[in-house]
């Protein structure tokens, strides 16, 4: 199922897919203008969202793990895209697929399959190829090239309706920014002019905005003192900006908070460490029915707890994460904004 949503012409919302090695983090730090990732930086194992300006329109930038990564566990893996799924809500207004110029393979070809089993059978139709290059060609050699070079890349792009731009690896290099940005508007307005969703979008919407509403009431108390604090500190119009001010802080942080920690992403991990378990005490109680009915239970219990073990650590680490995420408010605010701050949030 596809819905392609109007949404708010303020921010672009791009999810960049890289299928291996660092093309993805070079177009990345290419959009936003800045070394978000280092140079060395080869693959990626959680999710993340980076916020900047493209040709001076506001942008999110998402990523995740590189689509034929080998060195993550599919529970693992099916976290984290449910997790750039939270990242990207409603849904992405583009996805931009990196690849490297100098070393695309046929074995890319499985990338579009890859990506409709991942997103959904009609998210082609929102994508853009991006090349990576090294050098400082001129822009109509650039696309010389792309079009003389092997068979299998001028197929895969026709896959993707043909649509494809190249960038420098060199994220100083802004000269094709504007190009870009036009390219990637012009193929929102052929679509409607609105974003990417689909059910497991949808999905990844209710999780958040339950796990927000969760958040808020958690911390209803603390808002309220801060309000209480709040009056006997300000007066008249700077009291309201100090409020508008905190009002936002807030929002964002818990917004945050729960795009990277919420209950569809919780579940996902629970099934893989319930299905690790079960594995694990499969394939132990095999090699322990060796020994005999005893081998059996106690390899069963060994191999149970192996196969277990991956997903309590993820686990524990996604606690930490959460006490990382949003650090306590310092400022205040006034009782009458609490309506507001309550109301769920706008969608964009």
């Amino acid at each position: 199922m596809e819905n392609r949503k109007k949404g708010s012409p303020t921010e672009l919302r791009l999810m960049v897919v890289g299928s291996s090695g660092p093309p993805q983090f070079l177009l990345t730090n290419a959009i936003l203008g800045r070394e978000v990732f280092s140079k060395d930086i080869s693959s990626l194992s959680d999710s993340r969202k980076n916020t900047g300006e493209l040709a001076g329109r506001r942008v999110a930038v998402i990523n995740g793990p590189n689509i034929y990564d080998k060195d993550i566990s599919r529970p693992k893996r099916k976290m984290e895209l449910r997790r750039q799924k939270c990242l990207c809500i409603p849904g992405p207004h583009a996805f931009l697929i990196a690849f490297d110029m100098d070393t695309i393979s046929p074995n890319d070809m499985r990338a579009p399959k890859l990506m409709r089993q991942r997103f959904g059978r009609h998210c082609l139709r929102h994508c853009i190829i991006l090349l990576a290059y090294e050098g400082n060609m001129e822009a109509a050699a650039l696309e010389n090239k792309v079009q003389k070079t092997d068979w299998h890349l001028r197929e895969l792009i026709e896959k993707y309706g043909g649509r494809f731009h190249v960038f420098s690896k060199n994220w100083r290099d802004r000269s094709r920014d504007r190009e870009l940005l036009q390219k990637i508007e012009r193929m929102i307005a052929s679509l409607g002019g609105g974003y990417f969703s689909s059910r497991t979008f949808q999905k990844a919407e209710d999780c958040v905005m339950k796990e927000e509403k969760r958040l808020r009431k958690q911390r209803a108390a603390e808002i309220k003192k801060a309000w209480t604090e709040m009056e006997k500190q300000y007066i008249a119009e700077e009291l309201y900006q100090q409020q508008d001010a905190y009002t936002t802080s807030i929002g964002a942080e818990i917004r945050a908070k729960a795009e990277m920690d919420n209950g569809w992403v919780r579940t996902s991990l629970a099934r893989g460490l319930g299905t690790g378990f079960v594995v694990g005490a499969v394939v132990g109680a095999l090699f322990g029915s060796i020994e005999g009915p005893g081998g059996m239970v106690l390899y069963g219990i060994i191999g149970g707890a192996v196969g277990g073990s991956g997903g309590g650590t993820a686990q524990v680490a996604i606690k930490h994460m959460e006490d990382r995420v949003a650090p306590p408010a310092r400022l205040n605010f006034n009782s009458i904004f609490i309506n507001r701050f309550f109301a769920a949030p706008s969608r964009q």
